[in-house]
């Protein structure tokens, strides 16, 4: 059994972890709003480019972004085991294969003026959002190296770098923006296609940043990541996609899963889509807690499984449950009894008020199950067990929560058609549905790592007997 003070220092340590973290996600999520409100300022035209010129670039990079995070529990487990030796290695087989995430993500960018064609879009339009995505295609070799660094700083328990280089990113993306899509300081007004060049911008600063931190600090610097070539690997290359692949598919199904919704309930009407962009938009902030919660586990159950510990690995995430689902109960409460004076912070109509209200109502029972698949989720990556993971995420949030949230939003076969309502019930259901099913999944993967560990104990004490 544990002792109580034996949670006191792995709930520090989670802390420890989770808050830079935090920091980090939060200033990419108001590196977004900035982009929107300054483009927003030019026209309507601009503001819209940003957003489907946002709507293709951000998917794409999440091959990038997947198979760099399959750097952070494979580092954790080095980090655990004391074989320090070996980072440097899987480092730059990092850098090779999120390489190629970079060429995936450069060839979707490549594809856009067919996606545009398809959307039947007028000139202007087309123009600012091509341009747009030309510009930001520029900061892909800034992405992949910016995100094994971080992952690599995270992979080893140190999570500030995310915190110093995200602050720094968010004070360089005011100025460049301005200048960019204004035309100060004599460079051209490139209007909304100048958030796409300042988005390079700030992704090299990032990474150089990054690049900078690592090679200077010590606890980095003693490990000399850089100090002998490793040529690519094609072993270390396709472990690597093995783990991170999922991961990137993973976090696609949920991306997507939000972008179809919106275009579903668009039919709607405006009144309808603002109440639930509304309530969407609150659910992703407050969401910030338990997805960082979820990276932080991630780490730390890596790093206890490396150390040959996993009944630690269990206790960090039962901790991070526990605090996730605590900090999604208050908030779930707050949602539930002020949405009405949240939604007003957004808009005066009262009737997109109500109807906000009452999604937030929804919006509280979501954030539940989503706190608590994302950290069963975290806790899964920690045993780089992301394969099953995949498919858990595919059927829960496309047959069970997208199709459901149509039926009861537009349909009545199963109860009158609910509208945005009915959406966010799917929600419910697909999110629940993942909470049940990544829970079992980690229960069969925790028992099956016991077994072996307690095997290899077994056989290790036999043979210094």
């Amino acid at each position: 059994m544990q002792q109580p003070n034996h949670w006191w220092t792995e709930s520090i340590k989670l802390a420890r972890l989770t808050g830079p973290i935090l920091i980090a996600q939060l200033t990419q999520m108001l590196m977004s709003v900035v982009d929107t409100l300054m483009a927003g300022r030019v026209s309507a035209t601009d503001l819209a480019a940003v957003s489907v010129g946002g709507s293709i670039w951000v998917p794409s990079t999440l091959i990038i972004m997947g198979l760099a995070l399959a750097l952070a529990p494979i580092i954790s487990h080095f980090d655990g085991a004391g074989k320090h030796h070996k980072v440097g290695n899987m480092v730059q087989q990092g850098i090779y294969t999120a390489m190629i995430g970079g060429v995936l993500c450069f060839a979707v960018i490549q594809a856009a003026p067919v996606i545009l064609n398809a959307m039947s879009v007028e000139d202007e339009f087309r123009r600012v959002t091509l341009d747009y995505l030309f510009y930001v295609s520029f900061g892909i070799p800034a992405l992949v190296l910016y995100m094994v660094l971080r992952n690599f700083c995270e992979g080893l328990s140190h999570t500030v770098p995310s915190l110093i280089i995200g602050v720094l990113g968010l004070i360089v993306n005011i100025p460049v923006n301005y200048i960019f899509i204004y035309g100060e300081f004599g460079m051209p007004a490139l209007g909304g296609a100048g958030c796409g060049l300042a988005t390079a911008i700030v992704l090299w600063v990032m990474a150089l940043g990054m690049l900078v931190y690592v090679s200077v600090v010590q606890r980095f610097k003693k490990l000399a990541i850089f100090k002998t070539f490793h040529a690519p690997n094609w072993d270390d290359i396709w472990y690597i996609v093995r783990i991170g692949f999922p991961i990137a598919t993973s976090m696609f199904f949920e991306v997507s899963l939000f972008a179809a919704a919106a275009l579903v309930i668009a039919p709607l009407g405006a009144t309808v889509v603002a109440s639930h962009q509304i309530a969407l938009n609150i659910s992703s902030l407050v969401y910030m807690v338990p997805l960082s919660l979820s990276m932080a586990v991630t780490l730390r159950v890596g790093f206890a499984l490396g150390a040959g510990n996993p009944a630690n690995a269990m206790l960090s995430h039962k901790l991070a449950t526990f605090y996730g689902m605590t900090f999604a109960a208050i908030n779930g409460v707050i949602m539930y009894l002020a949405g009405a004076w949240l939604a007003g912070l957004y808009t005066d109509d009262q009737a997109v008020i109500q109807l906000a209200a009452t999604l937030m109502g929804l919006a509280a029972i979501f954030t539940l199950s989503d706190t608590f698949q994302a950290i069963a989720m975290g806790t899964l990556r920690g045993y780089k067990d992301t394969k099953v993971v995949m498919f858990i995420t595919f059927v829960s949030y496309w047959p069970f929560g997208l199709s459901l949230g149509v039926i009861l939003s537009l349909t009545d076969w199963i109860v009158p058609a609910m509208g945005a309502a009915g959406m966010w019930i799917g929600f419910i259901i697909g999110l629940s549905c993942a909470a049940v099913l990544l829970s079992w999944r980690l229960l069969v993967v925790s028992r099956r790592y016991n077994v072996a560990h307690a095997a290899n104990f077994s056989e290790s004490a036999t043979i210094q007997d």
